[in-house]
């Protein structure tokens, strides 16, 4: 955990099983070194995205948004490594899914983890890109299969099928 400067009550972002949630209202203080990228805002002016710049790191984009747990932006958004350009989810609608990155919930001692790592960050990538035939192709191709329950595919393959973006971006941030 992290305790940012000046933040008397961090916000928590929760990764469960199949969701995503953030316990509060994220607070920008404003750029600074190694967090000088673009907060993206919604309707009502909350941050819910992040665009990394050139230098950035986790703890000071924690520091920045009064975020204690900085680390999991990365597991949130699919990725080890975060690179200048990219867009982070920072505020997950927890009223839709979210696709674990490690593993899958049904995933038993031993498990090929590589694999599955890799196809999710190929969803990730097609998300982003709005590209629907590729999510459908890398699902049907890479994905589908690792799951040691074919139930827990259920929610991916339901939101392919409706061709919903906005779920499907959020499952693979």
């Amino acid at each position: 955990m992290n305790d940012p400067d000046g933040c008397d009550k961090p916000a928590l972002l929760q990764l469960g099983r199949a969701s995503a949630s953030l316990n509060r209202d994220l607070i920008d203080s404003g750029p600074r070194e190694y967090a000088a990228g673009t907060a993206g805002l919604d309707d009502q002016g909350r941050v819910v995205t992040y665009t990394v710049a050139a230098g950035d790191a986790l703890d000071a984009i924690g520091d920045r948004f009064c975020l204690a747990n900085p680390g999991s932006v990365s597991t949130l958004n699919h990725t080890r490594v975060i690179q200048p350009g990219e867009l982070l989810l920072l505020r997950p609608d927890s009223t839709l899914p979210w696709i674990p990155y490690f593993n899958p919930n049904s995933a038993t001692e031993g498990y090929r983890q590589i694999p599955y790592q890799r196809a999710v960050e190929a969803m990730s990538a097609a998300a982003h890109a709005n590209d629907l035939d590729a999510l459908r192709s890398i699902f049907a191709n890479d994905l589908e299969a690792l799951f040691p329950d074919p139930a827990e595919a259920d929610v991916i393959r339901h939101a392919l099928a409706a061709g919903d973006l906005v779920a499907l971006r959020q499952m693979f941030a």
